[in-house]
């Protein structure tokens, strides 16, 4: 049995495989007849049946109070009802590909609301060129100057989903994760949220046009390997990772899975990716990668910095020390 370091390694690729799979298997469903509500539906529910099961073997129970549950619910619709249903009806017309790319903007827009909610209290030099950097990569992607560019209604339907995690993931920090008085364990409350996400959406399938015709057997299979892999099971193995490995295993993995969406579509589906889309993306992780810098690591590059600058200044002084005693010796 693998561990240690290579463990992890695994542990890593796995996730990034199952979690980057998604956009494709989206893409698989939609094409074989699901609508993009009905898609988001079963998603969330085969994900949901998945936690609970896994939260009733590890002895977890969903969580009371009313409180709780409206927490919960507030998460479920902006961490999984509506991004789902964003990203199946933004892959109707972008590729399954450039869905992956533009996922991984989530990081810019988290950075962004934290500056205007101001629990990011420090934007350091590098912090900031990377949140540039992050948008002028997305701004590359859509290519609004030209004809071939992605500004559609897809492409920012694609985009909204993005802002609607980073939106999630601000609401959560402050009022589930690492809590006092939240019951539960984390598969019990991730089972209860896609609970949630799934009343959500089932509310709202009375207003969902009926698609095109009775889905084929491969967009079921597709949306079955959906929900229970690309959504229970990367539930799981995320919230693993992060608790054996620490919260910067599972950033990892977040630039892996543009990669592996990019690939998986060229492979599978046959998607093309330009070099202006796969430059653009490149920015984008740059960007990304610069924004997870926090202002202790800029910090202590400064000091880094400056410690090196005192010793090159050392260097030069006992240079010029003994250039002064050799020119005194000569004079002598």
């Amino acid at each position: 049995m693998l561990s240690g370091p290579r463990a992890t390694l695994v542990r890593m690729a796995v996730l990034a495989l199952l979690w980057g799979s998604g956009f494709l298997w989206i893409k698989i469903a939609l094409s074989g007849g699901l609508a993009p509500l009905h898609l988001t539906v079963i998603r969330c529910a085969l994900g949901a049946a998945v936690l609970l099961a896994l939260a009733r073997a590890a002895g977890q129970r969903l969580p009371r109070g009313r409180r709780v549950w409206g927490h919960l619910l507030v998460a479920a619709l902006f961490c999984n009802a509506l991004p789902f249903f964003l990203f199946s009806l933004g892959e109707q017309t972008v590729d399954s590909g450039v869905a992956g790319v533009l996922n991984a903007t989530t990081p810019l827009w988290s950075l962004a609301i934290g500056l205007m909610l101001r629990t990011e209290r420090r934007l350091g030099p590098l912090r900031l060129t990377g949140l540039l950097l992050g948008f002028a990569g997305t701004l590359l992607i859509f290519a609004p100057w030209q004809r071939t560019g992605l500004a559609s209604w897809g492409a920012l339907a694609l985009l909204a989903a993005a802002v609607s995690y980073a939106v999630a993931f601000a609401y959560m920090a402050r009022h589930l994760i690492a809590r006092e008085g939240v019951p539960g364990g984390p598969l019990a409350l991730s089972a209860a949220q896609l609970l949630c996400a799934t009343g959500l959406t089932t509310l709202a399938l009375p207003a969902a046009p009926a698609g095109p015709g009775a889905p084929t057997l491969t967009a079921i299979v597709a949306v079955a390997v959906l929900g229970t892999l690309g959504t229970g099971i990367t539930f799981h193995l995320n919230s693993r990772l992060i608790a054996d490995e620490g919260p910067t295993a599972a950033a990892t993995v977040g630039y892996l899975l543009p990669v592996v969406s990019v690939a998986l579509g060229a492979l599978v589906l046959g998607e093309e990716v330009g070099p202006r889309v796969l430059a653009g993306m490149a920015v984008v992780l740059v960007g990304v990668g610069l924004t997870r810098r926090t202002g202790r690591d800029e910090r202590r590059d400064e000091m880094r910095d400056e410690r090196r600058g005192e010793q090159r200044d050392e260097r030069r002084g006992e240079m010029r020390g003994a250039k002064q005693q050799d020119e005194e010796g000569d004079v002598q």
